[in-house]
């Protein structure tokens, strides 16, 4: 038995829970799916699974395999009908993907439906996180970035830009007034964002003429997340400058007001990453570009090509 098969078996024992009814899908004798399994965990030098008399159950190093080696055998079968696939084709298998809580609300999961209905074997993991993922290192296919991107060794895909505005809470300007104008942030207090705490924030940023630049500002909160970010400014707590991707039904209910529209923030590039890999696999590719529409889309955007 090649390892291959191995793979196959164990990733079928690993889905169904069960020896005897992955020998039962696969036509083969439980006692060879058995020992399939455990030449597998003799070649890795781990145990896969725990076995009870009632149940299967993945341990944490059978977990971290099946993940891969579901990618593995999927990959394998794509290459397997590459030639003889006709166009159109449903699409099978996972492709996993990482962005920001705003562009996953906003724009890809109201949109998602249609892609799964058009391809029904297609399983698409969603990640949603304030903490920049490494892409190679924990598997991912391609992630959004909403910020600048200095990821050597990724290639990247302009979606757009967007907007960001300063917003404070009906409660906050009501006890501290409303800015009007860079002055009069003297008398004011800014929500102060930071990807690790007891680092100190750039202050309030702003674009004039062209430039960027940074004004010190005073503010007793510091949050390390969006959604914590959102929530200060809510709770009357301070001034934020938040991408309106993330925001825009806050304001539109009254729950958050935009102010200094005259000095706005620069707007905030979204791009698209995934690894330099000479053959992508169809699915993955059929979702990035998938992707790349529904976001430009959005944003208004052109659609713009690869750069590296």
């Amino acid at each position: 038995m090649n390892p291959l098969d191995r793979m196959q078996i164990f990733a079928r024992v690993a889905q169904l829970s069960s020896f005897t009814q992955a020998a039962q899908v696969l036509g083969i004798p439980k006692a060879s799916a058995s020992l399939a399994v455990q030449q597998l965990e003799a070649q890795l030098g781990t145990r896969l699974l725990h076995r009870t008399t009632r149940r299967v159950q993945l341990t944490q190093d059978g977990q971290a395999y099946f993940e891969r080696c579901r990618d593995v055998l999927d990959d394998v079968d794509e290459l397997q009908t590459m030639f003889h696939q006709p166009e159109g084709t449903a699409l099978r298998g996972r492709v996993r993907i990482d962005m920001s809580t705003g562009i996953a609300r906003h724009m890809v999961l109201p949109r998602l439906p249609e892609l799964l209905q058009r391809h029904p074997q297609l399983e698409v993991e969603v990640s949603s996180t304030d903490r920049r993922v490494d892409l190679v290192r924990e598997g991912f296919d391609c992630v959004i970035r909403v910020g600048p991107v200095a990821e050597p060794g990724l290639v990247a895909r302009p979606l757009g830009q967007v907007p960001v505005a300063t917003c404070a809470s009906p409660a906050y300007l009501a006890r501290l007034g409303t800015p009007h104008t860079l002055q009069d942030l003297a008398q004011h207090e800014l929500v102060h964002y930071v990807s690790t705490l007891g680092t100190r924030s750039a202050g309030f940023e702003v674009q004039e003429g062209g430039a960027t630049t940074f004004l010190p500002m005073g503010g007793r909160v510091t949050v390390n997340s969006a959604e914590a970010y959102l929530g200060a400014c809510l709770a009357g707590l301070g001034l934020i400058q938040v991408p309106l991707l993330g925001a825009q039904d806050l304001v539109e209910q009254g729950l958050l007001v935009p102010v200094l529209a005259q000095h706005p923030p620069p707007p905030m590039p979204v791009t698209l990453l995934y690894a330099h890999r000479r053959h992508l696999p169809q699915r993955v590719r059929v979702v990035m570009d998938w992707l790349a529409a529904v976001v430009q889309a959005k944003l208004g955007q052109a659609p713009a090509p690869h750069v590296h």
